[in-house]
């Protein structure tokens, strides 16, 4: 049985169409999140079978994307489909939407308040896991590509649909459609995928709600550190065994903060919140060649989302020592998980944390490592295109450039576009934002809708589409 679409009529207001669309394509978006297509580093626990009726779904859930566009399988379970434009102006490259459909792991499904693969409709919500990270971004897009094929649309330029298959984890997926894209010649003119959204109770002294765009995102980086010793059994301990001395370490980098600066995005983000600020945020943002320096300072205390906009962050994620209740360890090790700021990089942030923990029995080890991604422009058609299709679907918002604190797959492109940018067009609360690889994770129908059409208006919109 087909899902039909709900006719898109693109010269309606937004807040007249979001409902209808979202309640049109919940069930569309409902039926993937049953698909358990969980990612992990160890292959024993993805079950491929959940990937594969995933994709199974697609032809009968999008029947027009299957039958008007082409499709590539990358990775195996990676999805690339090319929507060839008309070729009716000299456009350049083409537009590249992505998403992922693979999800983490839940960690107790009866703390959920409905089961997490459910993909049940309650109280004018989709719950699940994936619902905003990222099945109900990939959901949007094919939505709003299958109700433009309807009404006969066919983009001036190319348009790629790079949906990948394990972001979660590796992300080779996106570096495999990039390089493919890249053997054939292909440079896009627009790469957008998740990352920041219309978020609500997201800054201080800011009522409005801020559609964050990330024009760049922070480098990741696993250190391992190491600490060994001759071990031996706990009835006779000695002083700075192992576990003492990597203790040692742990607590010299809690205690000494990475510095804190501003980078220039965040300083133009900033800015452009000033005139929407109530006082004294007004006059602190819309003075920062004054207030720069303290207002660093004042983030960085914050700690949490503030501090790390400041600086490189380092958080202890993982420990190991003695296999034994009664053995003294022999070796010991911790995992930093590390976020590289923009400006950074992975060798200084090495050194600067050698130099932290000041103890060269301490070995460090660069487990995996990637730059932060570069900066994409504010100045350019590229993004005068989502600014405006954010004002058309969100009038309520400003629109801020921003520095992703996490990683995404869009990193795998910066090395064959300019202009790579981080949106998933959804309103978030503060609430929604703390579900997301958490529990109860869940999006608004409208909300939904909106998403879907703003991909609608981006695929029309002046340079993209006509």
């Amino acid at each position: 049985m087909q899902i039909k679409s709900t006719p898109l009529r693109v010269q309606e207001t937004a807040g007249g169409q979001a409902l209808s669309l979202g309640t049109a394509a919940a069930s569309k978006l409902s039926r993937l999140i049953g698909y358990q297509t969980v990612s992990s580093r160890d292959p024993h626990q993805v079950r491929l079978e959940e990937f594969d009726g995933f994709i199974s779904a697609l032809p009968e859930l999008f029947p027009l994307v299957h039958e008007k566009l082409s499709l590539e399988r990358v990775n195996a379970h990676g999805l690339l489909y090319r929507w060839q434009g008309s070729g009716t102006d000299d456009v350049g490259g083409p537009l590249v939407l992505m998403a992922h459909y693979d999800v983490v792991p839940v960690q107790d499904p009866a703390s959920w308040t409905h089961p997490p693969f459910s993909g049940e409709i309650a109280d004018g919500r989709i719950w699940g896991r994936g619902a905003l990270d990222d099945k109900g971004s990939l959901t949007a897009i094919l939505e709003a590509a299958e109700q433009l094929l309807a009404a006969g649309f066919a983009p001036s330029r190319d348009v790629y649909l790079s949906f990948g298959n394990n972001e979660e984890t590796a992300g080779d997926t996106a570096e495999a459609a990039a390089a493919l894209l890249e053997s054939r010649g292909i440079r896009p003119w627009l790469v957008l995928d998740e990352g920041g959204a219309v978020a609500g109770q997201a800054f201080p002294f800011v009522d409005r709600p801020v559609a964050v765009v990330g024009v760049s995102e922070k480098g990741i980086l696993d250190v391992e550190l190491s600490t060994e010793d001759a071990g031996g059994h706990a009835s006779t301990p000695h002083r700075r065994g192992a576990t003492a001395r990597l203790a040692r370490a742990i607590t010299r980098v809690d205690a000494r903060p990475l510095p804190a600066v501003l980078p220039e995005p965040t300083v133009e983000m900033i800015g452009r919140l000033a005139p929407s600020a109530r006082f004294p945020g007004r006059l602190v943002f819309g003075n920062l060649r004054i207030f720069r320096r303290p207002l660093t300072r004042v983030l960085a205390r914050m700690g949490g989302e503030p501090g790390a906009l400041t600086r490189t962050t380092v958080a202890i994620t993982q420990l190991q020592g003695s296999s034994a209740s009664n053995v003294i360890a022999s070796r010991a090790t911790a995992n930093a998980n590390i976020r590289v700021a923009v400006g950074e990089s992975v060798a200084g942030t090495v050194q600067r944390l050698r130099r932290i923990i000041a103890d060269p029995s301490v070995s460090l080890r660069v487990v995996e490592g990637n730059e932060p991604a570069p900066v994409s422009a504010t100045d350019n058609a590229q993004f005068a295109l989502l600014e405006q299709t954010i004002a058309d679907v969100f009038p309520d918002a400003v629109t801020a450039p921003y520095i992703m604190l996490g990683g995404t797959d869009s990193r795998r492109f910066t090395g064959i576009c300019d202009a790579v940018y981080r949106f998933v067009p959804f309103r978030m609360s503060r609430q929604d934002r703390a579900s997301i690889h958490a529990d109860n994770e869940s999006l608004n129908i409208e909300t939904f809708g909106e998403g879907i059409l703003f991909y609608a208006r981006l695929l029309r919109g002046p340079g993209a589409g006509q």
